[in-house]
């Protein structure tokens, strides 16, 4: 069983039904934490004491307060610490039920587990931590009821990115120097060009700033 778990969640609620969970799967080292930016802290000191966390469970939105915080989302969260810490297991825990983000999650190769925040949440939390234990990934039933879906929509990082690019404010001159900084193939500006008229005409938009609006309601973005 896992010796040492972070907890990322804002609710003291769920916290707590969290924390009687892990204590009765014999989970001694757990820590909790309700801001992303403290949650970093608490795993970064414990990496450079060579005593990492096993494990976080790990919500994906956090409710802004008086705190100016550097890292805004679970999904931020649990990308920065991934990267510092391959080994870490993942699991979130969140009402975010949208298939297409439960995708781009997995997608992203940084989670191993995604529980919905249902009536059974706890339980299916328990069955993620012990298919976790055992080496397996694991998605509680409505989440891998929502992935089960045919009409999927799957984007590769190059098209998510220029998108996302322009609707910062980005030109296509512009973008394809991000591009080339971040090393994303490919990054010329006719070929830029080219598949954001696609991206039109595969989403029905008439304009860019149509196709930005639909992408970011479909949550692609």
């Amino acid at each position: 069983m896992f010796k040492k778990v972070l907890v990322a969640e804002d609710m003291d609620s769920i916290n707590q039904a969290v924390a009687i969970l892990l204590n009765d799967l014999e989970v001694v080292d757990v820590s909790h934490s309700q801001y992303c930016d403290q949650a970093w802290l608490m795993a970064k000191k414990e990496m450079l004491n060579n005593n990492p966390y096993d494990l976080l469970i790990c919500d994906l939105s956090f409710k802004q307060d008086y705190r100016e915080e550097k890292i805004s989302s679970g999904e931020e969260l649990i990308s920065k610490l991934k990267r510092e810490d391959p080994n870490l297991k993942v699991i979130v825990n969140s009402i975010e039920d949208h298939p297409q983000v439960i995708q781009n999650l997995w997608d992203s190769g940084n989670i191993d587990a995604y529980v919905c925040k249902d009536r059974h949440g706890i339980k299916y939390l328990k069955q993620a931590i012990l298919a976790l234990n055992k080496g397996l990934t694991y998605n509680s039933p409505s989440i891998e009821k929502a992935l089960s879906q045919k009409n999927l929509i799957s984007l590769n990082n190059f098209e998510i990115s220029i998108v996302e690019f322009l609707s910062i404010g980005y030109n296509q001159d512009k973008i394809e120097k991000e591009l080339k900084k971040k090393n994303i193939k490919p990054n010329s500006k006719s070929a830029i060009e080219k598949r954001l008229k696609e991206l039109r005409e595969e989403f029905g938009a008439d304009t860019n700033p149509h196709l930005i609006g639909i992408m970011k309601d479909l949550k692609l973005i």
